[in-house]
């Protein structure tokens, strides 16, 4: 079973991501969506399990990628802040790039607003939201775990950090 934690959009507030952190329990990775910040590596050290990192358009370390394409059981998730494909104007060059890369699972940043739109038979998409500032209605600061059971079932969970 893997439950994945799902964070985006931190801008540098390293406390924010360790509450969604401790928030979300036990878990058996981290993905970081992107707009980090200048201390990643910090939040890596203290994560208990493998820890990736997407560059988002606020990020000047170009040691970290514009995507991943990451394999959980029999699920491949295309990981990606969402600048480079044009997320504010929709989501269909983010559902093809997924596509292509043979992604059953699209996740993304930037808009610092939670989305998910499951598929049946395509792409899920989803945004965990931003963990530092937030856009939405209500502006919770929120995270996402998706967990993939034993029969490869997924699930998405979207919680916040409890911060005005």
């Amino acid at each position: 079973m893997w439950k994945i934690l799902v964070v985006s959009d931190s801008h540098g507030d390293n406390d924010a991501v360790f509450a969604a952190m401790e928030k979300a329990g036990d878990y058996n990775s981290l993905i970081h969506l992107g707009d980090v910040g200048a201390n990643w590596h910090e939040i890596e050290s203290r994560c208990p399990w493998p820890a990736y990192f997407v560059r988002g358009n606020c990020d000047y370390d170009y040691s970290l990628k514009q995507a991943l394409v990451l394999s959980f059981g029999g699920h491949r998730i295309y990981c990606t802040h969402g600048h480079m494909q044009g997320v504010h104007a929709g989501l269909n060059v983010l559902r093809y790039t997924a596509l292509e890369n043979e992604c059953d699972i699209a996740i993304y940043g930037h808009t610092h607003v939670p989305f998910l739109a499951e598929a049946d038979e395509d792409v899920t998409i989803l945004n965990p939201g931003s963990i530092s500032r937030p856009r939405q209605e209500g502006r919770k600061h929120t995270f996402c775990v998706i967990t993939i059971d034993d029969d490869d079932k997924v699930s998405y969970s979207f919680d916040d950090i409890g911060r005005n």
